[in-house]
């Protein structure tokens, strides 16, 4: 094509962007970021013709001139058709760039997006998850291609998006953090009706503080004027019309000046200019809007109908007058995506259905087949391609086109003679990928009822019901799945004579997964008793038919059985076993190791459950699932693996890259792990965390870790009230039979022990009371008929926590209980150790024993200090400064490094931070002066400053012993002496004196 327009050049090309100079200021200023490793989005609307894809050229120069890797792809007015589209556009020129060659070739999931890649052939199933995989295969791309260069990713006119692309856009503005990408998109408002899907998205991606967001205006008068001087206007009363007529629109007044004349609207406008070429080039021009916004050469000279030099010189004209402009190596596109609406609108009924018919011969993408097909009114042809073209789409990752591909056809379907031939399939095996791809792409209402629809007209089949089942299970509908489950068992049964069937039997493989369906669905309900017996049912079916997906899932089951009844090495073997098969689903293999790496850490083998959760986390990532389901799962065990570990520094960078800004249920899930070290650590992140998660708080899974460690901060800020709000909300959502109660039951006895500080009061006895029975219930109870084993290592830890705090609440400082919550945590929880450390301390120095608590606090500090847990390192200071712990001179502040390079937990440093927002703790015998100097000298001891600090807030003797760790008999020696050295009567007295005069620290 180079060869046939060598020297055409289109005038606009040379003309300087007139009148977005603030615009394209701002959008350099996201490109700027992006080149120092903050990634960020530039979204662009406007009406059509009004200069966002010149402004977006301008954009695209300055990226190219410092150094970044430019992808630009564009979508096209053919709805959910033709999936990813943009990104599909942006990769053909990957044959141009071996680095992104090379990258692609490494990413099985966009090498199927390179035009002439062909398909593996595995089932149509899956797109849910094939989505993820190219999401996170896209993401990976863009991360990668970003180390070596900034990239600047253009996705031009959002407004035909399909529905995948604009799942992309969402996903990647959210993820990228700090890689050096930018990302641009643009759309026409004057095309967003009420209700097109693009106006949520926008809404959505508006709230990110990474996205920009413009709105290109009309130009000036002077600013059109200018431009079309720049474009070769002459006559100042041509240029005036023109602006008058133009009404700010560039695109409308260069067609104005083009045209010499002017037409009553856009369209006439357009069709004026078209009407001045030849015939040939009419007829080029005709077809070419009838292939879209862009045609190959080859394929617009077949449809054409035309020799070489007849379309060559059709070309020509073409290109002169600016119509159509060469697009790459190989092909044409409108210089505007008017130009091509106006001239496919102006086609005559029958010469629509010509070309459209002629492209049926042409081409061979299943989507624009079908869509051509249809256009023309091929029936059985759009009936066979719709069919393909889902499932291209269910292989891309594309469910929302597959799911909207298979119902076009079911919607031909009667409309064909001999469908069923002409299809390739039957229609039940239709529908079933129809509900399948529905339920993919998160519309599981949608798939529940063309289910319900297919089992109304349709033979009553084992696999329909099972489909079903399933889908209720994931829609929350407890009996509906239970109920048709076991329909789906009763017909697979009969149709195969039972679980000892012949192994040939194919219907095995639907009695197999059958029975770990019904199985799964009964394992959280009064029914879980039943669930071991099916789940080895299901396990020996699955075995004899060869079906992998439901060995697994079988094995799970029933290590969950097992795990529950306390058998936890059985559960583990099980596990072992499942995570060892590559069934053929992605989601189960990791669903296998997830729950393998969560089994070892619940028994505290953390060092296996690291290497098991490596290697989960490793198979998500060489395969695009890391931000699928369990994908996200395994990273936060690995966090937690870290977290408990005591290894914060890599927790933190874990927590790190899940982000703060969330919009999506999935990414909060992910986010609320964050807070677990942030919170231990006092992080500043961690309110507005809390504030972007607080919209998900009906989700019960965010509910319970994100408002159980809120109330974490809550505490350790000093507002337990707060805390036992987010408590009370954690506890109302949770059942009874769930061991993660017992963690949430603990905080809240914190909490009453807080609330409690100046005597415990009937209520909080009460509460405290019913929060150990549910601690004791949840570690004891469990689903069906309600027998649990014995818990892990760090539920007994946690429940042994919950029983010394609701000591703590009665008043009761036992060191005995706080030993045993010590000893439980050791298993490997460094962190908790420290923090039950500190209450062993203050036990400790409650009944006497000073020199034990000091040597229990002393490993606290250390421990807080070498994991920079700074909310711990203040508890602690304070209770060094109340116990009047002995410290060094010279001891370090409360960021330094730990002062033994051993274990945190068992590091025996003697020194003492200080407390926050001072040079040094109090002295035990500085003198306490009033600021006037002409006052009189009053010399109180450090522990007297003490005592009267807390007699000016209103303690009693006996509140004040407590919280100095001293006897009542001493407080009362201290109040006497400060009495008298204040030379006043009375508390109160003492009270107001050392307000007046300043005398408090």
């Amino acid at each position: 094509m180079r060869g046939i327009l060598p020297n055409v050049v289109w005038r606009e090309a040379s003309s300087a962007l007139v009148g977005r100079s603030s615009e394209l200021d701002r959008l350099v200023g996201v490109l700027s970021a992006a080149a120092v490793g903050q990634a960020g989005v530039g979204i662009i609307g406007g009406d059509a013709g009004i200069g966002k894809t010149r402004l977006v050229a301008e954009l695209v120069d300055l990226a190219r001139a410092q150094g970044f890797a430019v992808l630009s792809g564009q979508c096209a007015e053919l709805g959910d058709a033709l999936p990813y589209l943009p990104l599909t556009d942006a990769l053909r020129g990957a044959a141009d760039d071996p680095d992104l060659l090379q990258a692609i070739e490494a990413r099985p999931m966009l090498r199927r997006l390179v035009p002439g890649s062909s398909f593996d052939s595995r089932p149509e199933s899956g797109s849910g998850l094939a989505q993820q995989q190219l999401f996170g295969s896209t993401l990976d791309l863009l991360a990668e291609l970003a180390t070596a260069r900034p990239v600047i990713f253009v996705l031009e006119d959002l407004h035909w998006a399909d529905r995948s692309t604009r799942d992309l856009l969402v996903f990647l503005s959210r993820m990228l953090q700090r890689e050096r990408v930018c990302l641009v998109g643009t759309y026409r408002t004057d095309d967003l009706h009420r209700r097109h899907p693009l106006r949520p998205l926008l809404a959505e991606l508006q709230r990110l503080p990474s996205v920009t967001a413009l709105r290109l205006g009309p130009l000036g008068t002077g600013e059109m004027s200018d431009h079309l001087v720049a474009l070769g206007g002459a006559d100042a009363k041509v240029i005036g019309d023109i602006i008058e007529r133009a009404e700010g629109n560039p695109f409308y007044a260069e067609e104005l000046l083009a045209a010499e004349g002017l037409p009553y609207n856009v369209a006439n406008l357009l069709l004026a200019r078209v009407e001045r070429l030849s015939e040939p080039a009419q007829r080029v021009l005709r077809a070419a809007a009838v292939a879209g916004r862009r045609v190959d050469h080859d394929l617009l000279q077949k449809v054409a109908d035309l020799d070489d030099a007849e379309l060559e010189e059709a070309m020509r004209e073409i290109v002169s007058r600016g119509l159509l402009l060469p697009d790459g190596d190989y092909g044409y596109a409108f210089r505007h995506a008017l130009l091509q609406e106006a001239v496919y609108t102006d086609l005559l009924p029958g010469e629509r259905t010509r070309l459209h018919s002629r492209f049926t011969r042409l081409l061979e993408s299943p989507a624009e087949l079908a869509y051509h097909y249809l256009a023309s009114h091929d029936l059985p042809g759009a009936l066979a391609t719709s069919v393909e073209a889902g499932r291209r789409a269910d292989r891309l990752g594309a469910p929302v086109e597959a799911h909207s591909h298979y119902d076009q056809a079911l919607a031909l379907w009667h409309r064909v003679p001999d469908a069923e031939r002409v299809a390739g399939i039957q229609q039940v095996r239709l529908a079933l990928l129809s509900a399948a791809a529905a339920e993919e792409s998160g519309d599981t209402h949608r798939a529940i009822v063309q289910m319900r629809e297919l089992l109304a007209t349709e033979d009553q089949a084992a696999e329909l019901w099972e489909r079903l089942a399933y889908y209720l299970i994931d829609a929350g509908d407890e009996a509906g799945a239970i109920e048709a489950a076991k329909t789906a068992v009763h017909l697979a049964t009969e149709a195969t004579g039972g679980p000892g069937a012949d192994a040939g039997d194919p219907a095995l493989c639907v009695l197999a997964r059958a029975l770990a369906t019904y199985a799964r669905a009964l394992l959280w309900t009064s029914r879980h008793d039943e669930v071991e017996d099916l789940a080895r049912q299901a396990l020996e079916s699955a075995r004899a038919a060869g079906v992998h997906d439901a060995e697994s899932s079988a094995l799970i089951t029933l290590a969950s059985v097992a795990d529950i009844g306390g058998h936890a090495e059985r559960a583990e073997e099980l596990l072992a076993v499942a995570a060892a098969i590559r069934s053929g689903d992605l989601s189960i293999d990791l669903r296998a190791i997830y729950n393998h790496a969560r089994v070892q850490y619940e028994r505290g083998r953390l060092a296996d459950a690291a290497v098991t959760a490596d290697r989960g986390v490793g198979l998500a990532r060489d395969t695009g699932l890391s931000w699928s389901l369990f994908g996200t799962d395994l990273r936060f065990l690995r966090l937690l693996i870290h977290y408990v570990a005591g290894e914060w520094e890599q927790a933190s960078e874990l927590a790190a890259g899940f982000a703060v800004r969330v919009g999506r249920l999935a990414e909060a899930r992910l986010s609320g792990y964050a807070l677990f070290v942030e919170v231990a650590r006092g992080d500043p992140i961690v309110e507005e965390r809390l504030a972007w998660l607080k919209p998900f708080w009906s989700d019960q899974l965010v509910t319970y870790i994100v408002r159980g460690l809120a109330a974490e901060h809550d505490l350790w800020n000093g507002d337990p009230r707060s805390a036992m709000e987010h408590i009370d909300a954690v506890v109302e959502a949770m059942e009874l039979f769930d061991p993660g109660l017992i963690r949430i039951c603990a905080t809240g006895l914190w909490a009453l022990a807080e609330l409690g500080q100046g005597g415990p009061r009937s209520g909080d006895l009460q509460k405290a009371d019913d929060l150990l029975r549910r601690a004791r219930g949840a570690a004891t109870v469990g689903p069906g008929s309600g027998t649990r084993g014995e818990l892990g290592v760090e539920g007994r830890a946690w429940l042994a926590r919950a029983e010394a705090e609701w000591h703590r609440v009665h008043g009761r400082p036992d060191p005995a209980v706080w030993r045993v919550v010590v000893d439980a945590f050791d298993f490997g929880s460094v962190y908790e150790v420290a923090r039950s450390r500190r209450r062993l301390a203050e036990a400790l120095l409650a009944t006497g024993d000073r020199e034990e608590a000091l040597k229990e606090w002393r490993q606290a500090v250390a421990t807080a200090k070498a994991l920079n847990a700074a909310p711990l390192l203040r508890a602690l200071t304070e209770l060094g400064r109340r116990a009047r712990f002995p410290t060094p001179p010279n001891h370090p502040s409360s960021s330094g490094p730990p002062a033994s390079s051993g274990h945190p937990a068992s590091s025996g440093a003697s020194d003492f931070p200080p407390t926050s927002g001072s040079s040094s703790p109090l002295s035990l015998s500085s003198p306490l002066s009033p600021p006037n100097a002409d006052g009189p000298a009053i010399t109180l001891t450090g522990r007297e400053q003490e005592v009267l600090a807390l007699v000016a807030v209103g303690l009693s003797n006996r509140e004040i012993a407590e919280r100095l760790f001293i006897s009542n008999k001493t407080v009362s020696v201290h109040v006497s002496n400060i009495l008298a050295k204040l030379g006043v009567s009375s508390r109160t007295q003492a009270a107001a004196y050392a307000h007046q005069e300043g005398l408090l620290p």
